[in-house]
């Protein structure tokens, strides 16, 4: 499913999930032809868990590749959850299909980040062997950073007790890196500014490790208007788009022009097309959701529009409306599914499209609901009925079937199916009903509508009740249905 950033570049989502972990990732085409990859990490504060997503980069010309540090809901460095590295397996999986199915090199990358999301750049890149590395107020003692400054995260990626052992394993990742002198060849660009407070433990100290580096610039920015960690990056954002711009057509700064315009328009992309569909967020093989209520096309009153159906194998459908999110409404484990909103609609005509989504964040294809939202009505007095038999999807003989549950006010309940009545029943003093139908139906699924009527004949929002009957015998259902 293609999402326009805030500048409308293009972005195709998708799930990798050959390694093991499920990684969530965004992907934007190059322009013109460009044969570059920028691949973005997210800081802690990145809107939707995707870093530099809203826009900033869109004027890029290379293929970009977000990918979203979200994983069992924490962040995680892009690297473990309680000391597990199968993030990192699975992050690295990702980048390097993604360059394999471009055609591309780890020459032909760049690797982006700011705080958490430059530890990770800087991580990635040396330990992987790509060539461009651009790093803004990273953290280099990222197991000490995390227990103390945000503990939950830490918790997340060390475990609960963040014992000290772990935190020194975390600790020495990057300057490990350093020291072995890891991909020497690595541009290096970090950013980083003495009003940073976390400069003095996260950066200074490592300086000297990162200088070895034949390709390493380092900007110092000392600007009076930069007071915080947050601001370093945001002040510096037109010089780190500027070195961007350059990695992106073979320039680097330090070293000069090294290759310029490199660009191939007519590049063939089945590669990188084929790994995009197999990994799409929207998998045609899961279905999407059934809708039971209200029935297409039908009259409701605006104040009572209730949607709800079958969603198998899903945890929520997605439901929105011209391009707007309205809601997200659980499924149960019975594949049921009902959202009904507090606000009126306006009256006339909606279509409202929706999806499910399953437990890795897949999507299914999408399905609408057409309706036409009337004036307001009053309030019901009865609630709507409980059914207890049949459960959603059960299996019934189709010479016994029954309805029983409960109705809190109400006197009679009734059932029909296609607007066509199937009969009543009364309502006991205690609130309980059973009904039978009293003939044999039709092998196949059926969904019946049940609503409760109390003793002023107000009528409840309508149930619906989806099961099917095997095994028909001869004696049919009376015509009516």
């Amino acid at each position: 499913m293609a999402k326009p950033s805030a500048k409308g570049r293009q972005a195709i989502q998708g799930i990798y999930a050959a390694e093991g972990v499920p990684v969530e990732y965004r992907f934007a085409h190059a322009r013109s032809g460009n044969r570059h990859l920028t691949v973005v990490f997210a800081n802690l504060f990145a809107p939707d868990d995707y870093g530099w997503a809203t826009g900033v980069l869109d004027s890029l010309r290379s293929n970009i590749l977000w990918i979203r540090d979200k994983f069992d809901g924490a962040n995680t460095y892009y690297l473990c959850r309680g000391m597990d590295f199968s993030v990192e397996r699975s992050v690295i999986g990702l980048i390097n299909n993604v360059t394999r199915s471009l055609g591309l090199t780890p020459d032909d990358v760049t690797l982006w980040g700011s705080s958490k999301g430059g530890s990770a750049a800087l991580y990635f890149g040396l330990k992987y062997g790509f060539r461009n590395i651009v790093a803004s107020v990273p953290q280099l003692a990222i197991g000490s950073f995390v227990r103390d400054v945000y503990p939950e995260v830490g918790r997340h990626m060390l475990g609960d007790s963040m014992a000290d052992g772990e935190v020194a394993v975390l600790d020495a990742l990057l300057p490990d890196l350093l020291r072995s002198g890891t991909n020497p060849d690595a541009h290096l660009y970090l950013v980083s500014s003495p009003q940073d407070e976390q400069y003095p433990t996260q950066v200074e100290p490592f300086l000297g490790l990162l200088q070895r580096y034949p390709n390493f610039n380092f900007i110092f920015s000392e600007s009076p208007f930069i007071t915080d960690h947050g601001k370093v990056t945001q002040r510096n954002t037109p010089p780190l788009l500027g070195i961007a711009y350059l990695l992106v057509e073979g320039i680097a700064p330090r070293l000069g022009t090294t290759r310029h315009g490199y660009e191939e328009p007519d590049a063939d992309r089945a590669g990188i097309d084929g790994f995009l569909a197999s990994t799409s967020v929207v998998q045609e093989t899961f279905a999407a959701p059934v809708v039971l209520e209200p029935p297409a096309g039908s009259l409701v009153p605006a104040n009572r529009v209730r949607i709800g159906g079958r969603a198998p194998g899903a945890v929520r459908v997605s439901i929105w409306e011209n391009g707007a999110y309205l809601a997200s409404a659980p499924v149960g484990q019975d594949g049921s599914w009902a959202w009904q909103r507090e606000e009126p609609f306006a009256v006339g005509d909606h279509v409202l499209r929706l999806f499910a989504v399953d437990p890795q964040g897949y999507q299914s294809p999408r399905a609408d609901v057409e309706f036409t939202a009337g004036h307001q009505v009053a309030a019901a007095r009865v609630s709507p009925p409980v059914i207890h038999r049949p459960q959603a999807q059960q299996q019934l003989p189709a010479t016994s079937v029954t309805f029983s549950g409960t109705a809190e006010g109400a006197v009679q309940i009734g059932f029909r199916v296609n607007d066509t009545p199937l009969g009543v029943c009364a309502v006991a003093a205690d609130g309980t009903w059973f009904w039978d139908s009293g003939y044999t139906w039709p092998e196949g699924t059926h969904v019946v509508e049940v609503v409760a009527v109390d003793g002023a004949d107000a009528v409840s929002q309508p149930c619906y009740v989806p099961f099917v009957t095997v095994n028909v015998p001869a004696r049919t259902a009376p015509s009516r249905y």
